[in-house]
């Protein structure tokens, strides 16, 4: 077993490669709940229009609870960027049994949403760093370094 690693000491290349690692080691170890959980979590995300996220009562909720008018990342009212979405700061596609884990999940505008689309996390944060050095702190300060650990214990 490893010693704890405080992620918060490493450098973005370190974590990049620690994230990965993690990844490709649960990635090969998914069972049909997993992909099960997956699928309700999909219906209870599903982007409903321009404004409104989540199909469910549940989903609709969490939104509401996780969010004011404005993006956490652009800073700008929702309505004047297409919309707000839900999330995944891990991707789905390189994690997908944190589909459903809530620690992963933002709700972000939608045109942030494509910026980042399917991204790892730190490549992300470097892309916002090169493009939009402006809006970085508002990145690094919402980066999953608790769910990196928890994923890594």
């Amino acid at each position: 077993m490893r010693d704890t690693v405080n992620l918060e000491d490493k450098e973005l290349k370190e974590l990049f490669k620690l994230a990965d690692e993690i990844g490709n080691k649960r990635y090969h170890k998914l069972t049909y709940q997993d992909f099960e959980n997956y699928r309700k979590y999909d219906y209870w995300r599903y982007i409903n229009g321009d404004y409104e996220c989540g199909t469910t009562q549940e989903s609709k909720d969490w939104v509401k609870d996780h969010s004011d008018c404005y993006c956490p990342i652009c800073g700008d009212n929702y309505s004047t960027k297409g919309g707000k979405t839900i999330d995944h700061k891990l991707p789905r596609s390189q994690y997908p049994w944190l589909s459903i884990e809530f620690k992963n999940l933002w709700v972000i505008c939608k045109f942030c949403n494509q910026e980042k689309g399917d991204r790892h996390w730190y490549n992300y944060e470097h892309y916002i760093f090169v493009r939009y050095p402006n809006l970085y702190l508002a990145v690094k300060a919402a980066r999953p370094s608790l769910l990196l650990q928890s994923v890594k214990d």
